[in-house]
């Protein structure tokens, strides 16, 4: 099924409508059902289309398009919508604020009780996640970046005084899920001969090293970064000794939730009191991709251009992003760390602190190489050997291969992969965390892969990936009741998952959304180009260029109009093609093999009336 972009997201914003607007206002729903992060995921299904593709804005009214104005009509005209839009936000930001007027970040029912038979208190469920601190990040930003724009449309005085309201609160948000992010952050270090240490030396060395070499290979390849750990992280995490000693293995990355004795962080900003920390100082391989996703858009180049951060949040930001960069070379490294064979290759990855065994955690390393392979452009044999662990996991993940009866692989999508929150049975019952984004995310990282790829070969065989991924994901959306064309009924695909085939998924929604907007991205960049093909157009172009001029040189008769106009269109067709020989050379060929069949009949026609004279 080939991707669609602007028409997919059409339809969804349909269906979005259609649901969340049955009545003309906003519904939320069930308040027990409810959650900071399935409420901002819902939010971003509208906010980051319309903040990241220009077709799809709705800060300007003047500007919004005929068929999104359609798409949209359950909330109102376009004047209304964006006024709407403030109103929603407002309640979001009022909702997830707790009594004390500190944002709050709670993972809500998203948190499961290890023992089914055993309720998690409100206490547990109003613990932060960082899964929310990451969407709070990007649903800021578009939140500040629509506000910008649509402040200087709007003379209604009422919706201006919400406007400044929501963008206070706004800010107020952000700065806290920085925070909290820095406080998550985490380095793990680990003996050799620990658990830890024996689980992440089979992963490195694939039964093919000892440990005593997997270690000196680690103390080499991680020398630098180590060092530039034990330097320069000093915001919001306490690096412990241990990390000197060159005899440690080590981790990074986050943890599910603030990390316990995680230091406060210095501020200017009014976030309120920073919570104390409850997870162990250990990295999650999930919840280190979701930072990693909403860290990068305090960098983008909307969020630069716009001048969307305050001078202290820029200082957060910095020292982000240093974490951002420390992260993908350490887990780029592991993925890579030994170039005969590539432990990323080995699938499924093994985890060290949960020692669990999952296709999903082989997605997660993969997408954070993904990130890497963007940040430092990648080769093309990292490329090439990345798409063929894609194919794999599509392969079994059963969305690219049959489905075989009793099949485990179902487990990754339904229920999905499990996992255990350490600290969490500190404060009660023991939690857990669902990821059933499988086919979500691959299809997400595949996209990216192929807007990266200036292969042809590596190009066209994630294209090819991505739209069965994406076809796999179409057929899962929900045809009737409540969420009708929206996600996630995995039933459609996998007839033995036992779910509910109704149940509407905003996470999995959310994630099918990001997918359309690096989808856009992939097509609004120029096409691969050829060289061989680059030649092969200057060659033609030069043969053209060259009938033409000879065709120039012949008398046109001032009763045959006709031939002087056929000329001068062919010189228009001409300049045409050698403005696009380097850009778009395949389009260079078409147009000059035309104006090359154009010239022939201009000389064909004017031999025969040469002859019959």
């Amino acid at each position: 099924m080939q991707i669609k972009p602007r028409q997919h997201l059409l339809d969804i914003w349909q269906a979005i409508s259609r649901h969340s607007f049955a009545a003309g206002s906003w519904e939320w729903g069930d308040p027990d059902s409810r959650s900071s992060v399935a409420d901002a995921e819902r939010l971003l299904c509208l906010m980051y289309p319309a903040t990241e593709i220009p077709a799809f804005r709705l800060d300007d009214p003047d500007t919004t398009e005929r068929d999104v104005q359609t798409a949209l009509k359950n909330a109102g005209g376009r004047v209304e919508i964006p006024a709407k839009l403030v109103s929603i936000l407002g309640d979001f930001m009022h909702n997830h604020t707790t009594d004390d007027k500190r944002p709050s970040f709670a993972g809500g029912h998203y948190f499961v009780s290890a023992d089914p038979d055993l309720e998690l208190t409100e206490e547990q469920r109003s613990i932060g996640v960082v899964d929310s601190f990451s969407m709070s990040i990007t649903l800021c930003l578009a939140t500040l970046g629509f506000l910008k724009v649509y402040s200087g449309k709007t003379r209604r005085t009422d919706v201006r005084a919400q406007i400044e309201e929501l963008r206070a609160a706004t800010e107020t948000r952000l700065t806290a899920a920085m925070v909290s992010l820095l406080r998550s952050f985490t380095v793990n270090v680990f003996d050799p001969d620990e658990p830890q240490g024996r689980t992440l030396c089979g992963v490195l060395g694939q039964g093919r090293m000892s440990e005593r070499v997997v270690v000196e290979r680690f103390q080499r390849r991680f020398e630098a970064l180590r060092a530039t750990i034990g330097e320069s992280l000093t915001l919001g995490v306490d690096i412990a000794d241990r990390l000197k000693d060159e005899n440690q293995l080590f981790e990074c990355g986050w943890a599910w939730t603030l990390v316990k004795e995680a230091p406060p962080v210095d501020t200017t900003e009014p976030i309120g009191p920073q919570p104390i920390g409850t997870a162990r100082p250990i990295p999650y391989l999930y919840f280190t991709v979701v930072a990693l996703d909403g860290i990068q858009d305090l960098f983008s180049d909307r969020t630069l251009t716009l001048g969307l951060l305050t001078a202290e949040q820029q200082r957060l930001a910095e020292a982000l992003r240093l974490r951002w960069e420390i992260t993908q070379q350490y887990w780029s490294g592991i993925a890579r760390f030994n170039e005969a064979t590539w432990p990323l290759e080995d699938i499924p990855w093994r985890t060290t602190g949960q020692r669990l065994e999952s296709e999903y955690f082989s997605l997660c390393v993969a997408s954070i190489l993904v990130h890497d392979l963007v940040r430092r452009r990648a080769t093309d044999d990292d490329l090439t050997r990345t798409v063929a662990v894609m194919e794999r996991l599509a392969e079994r993940g059963r969305i690219s291969s049959r489905l075989m009866v009793g099949d485990k692989a179902v487990h990754l999508h339904s229920p999905g992969i499990r996992l255990p929150l350490q600290g969490s049975s500190e404060t009660g019952n023991p939690m857990q965390w669902t990821m059933g984004d499988f086919s979500a995310m691959l299809l997400k990282r595949s996209i990216q892969l192929c807007t990266l790829s200036r292969n042809i070969t590596s190009h066209d065989r994630l294209l090819r990936l991505a739209e069965k991924i994406f076809d796999h994901m179409w057929k899962r959306r929900i045809n009737a009741g409540v969420g009708t064309g929206l996600w996630d009924n995995v039933g459609s695909v996998f007839p033995e998952a036992n779910v509910d085939p109704m149940e509407l998924s905003w996470g999995v929604t959310e994630r099918v959304i990001e997918c359309m907007v690096a989808g856009r991205q992939l097509y609004v960049q120029s096409p691969i180009r050829s060289s061989d093909l680059i030649n092969y157009a200057s060659w033609l172009l030069s043969e053209a260029t060259h009938l033409l001029g000879n065709e120039q040189l012949e008398p046109t008769s001032a009763l045959d109009a006709s031939r002087g106009l056929a000329l001068k269109g062919v010189e228009v067709k001409l300049n045409r093609a050698r403005d696009l020989v380097d850009r778009q050379p395949g389009t260079a060929v078409a147009l000059t093999m035309e104006i090359l069949g154009e010239l022939d009949g201009l000389a064909l026609a004017r031999q025969t009336a040469s002859r019959g004279v």
